[in-house]
């Protein structure tokens, strides 16, 4: 398809179809314009581009993540959530519209997931008119166009002008999809990372010059061979640029074998590093790989390599420089093919002056650093990833939206976040909890406040629960005593026992326990089952 014709379905401003025309090599650019002109041309205060990513899923309509590539008139951390189908009526029904437009009527009951995310410095906005489209590249489902108003009957006469705008937009990801493939991208033009593993639970993608200059070095550095040494803060998603280097370089069909050299203990390093033979040491009952051989043919990555003893560090510059390693009590060698990645949040320059760092070791470590910026440096990056937070703690309360108050945006670009984007997490997770026991919801949004993040004062730390409530006695009640568990089993409990309490109150009855919890009914009973309190 010539541009021409990607810009035949509307007949625009020559101006306006330059733009988008010129625009098609960069979606980061394309994607925002597209908005803009829709935003100027429909009746709409609010629209959203989103993006299919069905990797974790069957790929068949109504399953996968939504990623938002674009939005107008919403909050800022809406562009950093990501919105599950299964957890989203209003978006599955979009999905599984098949080619037409869905106008859903004034009275609909399924949940908005925009509702209350369209800013107001002084309520909450709730959407009254709701438009979407499905687009599809080459027959296959590719993402959603959505648009919002917050009058009833907004969009009436205007449904064939939205379709025509669904339909350049269907026509120019189908453009970028094509222009990808060329240039070797796999065709999507999509740069997201896969799902990160359990326990990892932030994305390091952003829009800020600090990380489109890493992600740039990143996917520069990934082709090569070159040994990378990753520097930067705890909590900044040092093993997520590790998993980024794997997964775009040759060897992403390897494994990426990953050790944690600060948990290995002194006595047991090589033996995990380089492996040992039957009756190396006391316990070496049969042969066993080490970490170097289980990543033949794929990349090792050392996190913490700070904390490896001298004498671990000096048998592995043989493995660093010509590819072989010695297993405990052999005298054989082995040649391994291993790419090599390294991540500190030391200053290995300075541990090799004190003589703590073998400094050999250290230039075979920093062929190519990378340095990966704290938040505090990302700017508006902070809203982004705090909306990835938003939502899934949005999920875990079972919640129609989470959100932040204006206050509490401009603390969080405020404060210097000093545990980095772990720190956001946490500091979202508690302030959930602390807001969902503190006061009741708005129609079931509930909107997190300075005092719920911890963030009451310019530059104050993130307090624990209990730190806050004693600071602010008459401000934060207290909350019901819960068990020492982690964070997301003491989210389950939590919730156990609200759903528990409200039936107890309305004598069994779910949709009375659902009104009074600020939920939909079928969100509660979805709830409930994940919970194990319903069949």
């Amino acid at each position: 398809m010539d541009n021409d014709a990607v810009i035949s379905t509307l007949s625009l401003p020559l101006e306006e179809a330059g733009a988008l025309v010129q625009a098609l090599d960069d979606p980061a650019r394309l994607w925002p314009l597209l908005l803009d002109l829709m935003a100027r041309h429909l009746p709409c205060d609010a629209c959203a581009l989103l993006r299919r990513d069905d990797r974790g899923g069957t790929g068949r309509a109504g399953e996968g993540l939504l990623v938002p590539l674009a939005t107008r008139g919403l909050s800022p951390d809406t562009l950093g959530r990501r919105f599950e189908l299964e957890e989203h009526p209003r978006l599955k029904a979009i999905a599984e519209a098949g080619g037409g437009l869905l106008r859903f009527p004034a009275g609909c009951e399924l949940p908005d997931p925009y509702d209350g995310l369209i800013p107001d410095l002084r309520q909450r906005l709730h959407v009254h008119d709701c438009v979407g489209a499905p687009l599809g590249v080459d027959g296959r489902p590719w993402g959603m166009l959505t648009l919002d108003a917050l009058n009833e009957g907004r969009f009436e006469g205007w449904e064939g002008a939205i379709a025509a705008w669904a339909r350049l937009a269907a026509d120019l990801a189908a453009a970028t999809e094509r222009r990808a493939a060329l240039a070797g991208d796999g065709g999507t033009a999509l740069r997201i990372l896969d799902d990160p593993p359990q326990g990892l639970d932030f994305d390091p993608i952003g829009a800020s010059p600090a990380m489109a200059s890493l992600l740039t070095e990143i996917d520069t550095v990934a082709a090569s061979d070159l040994v990378v040494l990753v520097l930067g803060e705890t909590g900044v998603g040092k093993e997520l640029v590790a998993r980024r280097l794997h997964t775009r370089s040759p060897r992403a069909a390897g494994r990426l074998v990953h050790v944690n050299c600060a948990a290995l203990p002194d006595a047991l390093v090589e033996s995990e590093l380089f492996g040992h033979v039957r009756g190396a040491f006391s316990g070496a009952v049969a042969d066993r790989r080490g970490k170097f051989e289980l990543a033949d043919g794929g990349t090792l990555f050392l996190d913490e390599v700070g904390e490896l003893p001298l004498a671990a560090q000096a048998k592995m510059l043989r493995a660093l420089q010509n590819g072989e390693i010695q297993r405990v009590g052999s005298d054989r060698h082995i040649t391994v093919d291993v790419r090599v990645i390294a991540a500190t949040n030391r200053d290995l320059a300075a541990e090799v002056r004190e003589g703590r760092f073998r400094a050999d070791v250290y230039h075979r470590l920093s062929v190519y650093p990378l340095r990966v910026p704290p938040l505090r440096d990302r700017g508006t990056d902070i809203l982004r990833l705090a909306g990835l937070f938003l939502e899934r703690n949005r999920a875990r309360l079972g919640l129609r939206n989470l959100r932040l108050s204006v206050a509490a945006e401009q603390r969080m670009l405020a404060y210097p976040w000093p545990g980095n984007v772990r720190e956001l997490e946490h500091a979202i997770g508690r302030g959930a909890i602390r807001a969902r026991v503190a006061r009741p919801t708005d129609g079931g949004v509930l909107t997190l406040t300075p005092a719920d993040l911890g963030l009451e004062e310019e530059g104050s730390a993130v307090t624990a629960t209990m730190s806050v409530q004693q600071a602010r006695p008459t401000e934060q009640p207290t909350l019901p005593d819960l068990p020492q568990l982690p964070l997301r089993d003491a989210v389950e409990e939590l919730e156990r026992r609200m759903i528990r309490e409200h039936l107890a109150r309305h004598d069994g009855n779910w949709a009375q326990a659902a009104r009074s919890l600020g939920l939909d009914r079928s969100n509660l009973f979805r709830l409930a089952r994940r919970l194990g309190l319903r069949e």
